[in-house]
């Protein structure tokens, strides 16, 4: 494996090749932009060994969410699990018994009998995972976030576009029949044209002690192996399996864990793609936890004849002003739409209309959004070259770039200019180094790039 060359703070040395950290992002976004619109129809691929029409798949990360996720796929065969820790890959090995087992995504990727990939590993793999399986020539299903940083986020996209191949993010919520009638309901005009968009969870991923005092790795999992690309970090056993999200090394706190789920509602419904505006506010930052609370704020441009528009969130108990105001009003978790005719209330699985003396005789469009096969079945029937993956890296790419901004802008402090087309923070250099952290001897972001 070579050693990704990258050097935080320090000027670059040795042969022209060497590309300075900020010279490769801006070079690698850019051209992740030239080549990232085509994310259209691929090259349909099943290995002469394939039976039934049956994807070959591997799957990386097989319990917790990554259980999920191989139940989702459980109809196509399953050739291949790797799983850093051995107890989870051998409960999966169970159910599988015929699938090869592997520690290292690497080695499984070796395999040239695989047609797709599932990734759901901790959040700083999925894009190391993903590059290397799409160069590999595979399909691949990754979990949200996308990535672990912008960067990454960007290089996956410019990836997907090279290789040509089917890609899902694991936003499941997306195939729900509500988030359908919602965006039906916004792109129809029922509470006229939205400028102001408003969502939070009461989640908390963070605020957590610093890790401290000396800790062996059980025996049964590979730590080397799950830090992946990350500089080198002592065990801790709070990392592994539920907490590591809370730390900046390996997740992005609860706006990273849950921002690509409410935040896709919005994107979809106003068709929104890059942020130009970005800031955040929370507790003092903390170099190594993620914070107990944090609101972000995105202002986006205006699209053909849609004017820009507003987004805030807010999580780890924070919620907008709208429910102090209309205390009346008892929601959870949700998104709320405001239009310059009314308001749109929406969660996971119901949305409510508002004022609603207002929308009491309204009367809903006719469905025009078909309903979902499923968010698993949509990926598997796009790989055999049978429908769309309506959650492909071309429309979940962005999403997940401006949940990260807003994980950029709380580390830095700062309100981000950003410029999308050149891959830049214009107003702030200095917050560039959060768009990316630099990848341990051993470890590169895509085996066809050394940096």
């Amino acid at each position: 494996m070579g050693q990704e060359k990258r050097s935080i703070g320090k000027k670059p040395s040795g042969a022209a090749a060497r590309l300075s950290r900020r010279s490769f992002l801006k070079k690698a976004g850019a051209g992740a932009l030239a080549a990232g619109a085509v994310f259209g129809a691929p090259a349909i691929r099943l290995t002469k060994g394939s039976p039934n029409d049956k994807l070959n798949i591997g799957v990386i990360g097989v319990a917790n969410r990554g259980g999920a996720n191989l139940q989702g796929v459980a109809s196509e065969n399953i050739v291949a699990l790797c799983d850093v820790d051995d107890n989870y890959l051998a409960r999966a090995a169970e159910r599988f018994p015929k699938a090869a087992k592997y520690n290292d995504f690497r080695r499984m990727l070796d395999r040239n009998d695989l047609d797709a990939v599932v990734v759901s590993t901790p959040d700083h793999v999925h894009a190391i995972a993903t590059v290397w399986a799409l160069r590999a020539g595979c399909h691949v299903y990754c979990e949200k976030p996308l990535t672990h940083t912008v960067f990454e986020c960007r290089h996956v996209q410019k990836v997907t576009a090279e290789e040509g191949k089917v890609t899902q993010m694991g936003t499941q919520i997306h195939a729900g029949q509500n988030y359908r009638r919602v965006v039906e309901l916004i792109k129809t005009g029922a509470i006229g044209t939205v400028r102001e968009v408003h969502l939070w969870v009461g989640k908390r991923h963070g605020a957590l002690p610093h890790p401290t005092g000396k800790h062996t790795p059980p025996a049964h999992l590979h730590w080397d192996l799950w830090l992946g690309p990350v500089p080198e970090t002592p065990y801790h056993p709070i990392y592994h399996p539920h907490r590591w999200r809370a730390f900046w090394r390996f997740g992005e706190g609860t706006l990273g864990d849950m921002g690509c789920h409410y935040l896709d509602l919005v994107h979809w419904a106003l068709d929104l793609h890059h942020p130009v505006r970005i800031r955040a506010e929370g507790p003092p930052v903390d170099p190594i936890v993620a914070p107990a609370w944090c609101i972000a704020t995105w202002e986006y441009p205006a699209r053909g004849d849609q004017p820009p528009v507003t987004v805030t969130w807010y999580d780890g108990g924070k919620r907008p002003t709208f429910f102090q105001e209309n205390p009346q009003i008892k929601w959870g978790d949700g998104v709320l739409f405001v239009g310059d005719k009314g308001m749109l209330l929406a969660s996971y699985t119901s949305y409510r209309l508002l004022p609603e003396e207002k929308f009491r005789d309204f009367k809903p469009p006719e469905p025009f959004i078909p309903p979902s096969i499923g968010h698993h079945r949509e990926w598997i029937e796009a790989c055999k070259g049978r429908g769309k993956a309506l959650c492909h890296f071309g429309y979940s790419g962005p999403l997940t770039e401006a949940v990260l901004l807003g994980v950029v802008a709380y580390r830095s402090g700062e309100e981000l200019e950003w410029d999308s087309e050149s891959f830049r923070i214009t107003n702030c250099p200095t917050a560039e180094e959060y768009l990316h952290q630099p990848y341990r001897k051993g470890w590169r972001l895509d085996p066809k790039v050394v940096v």
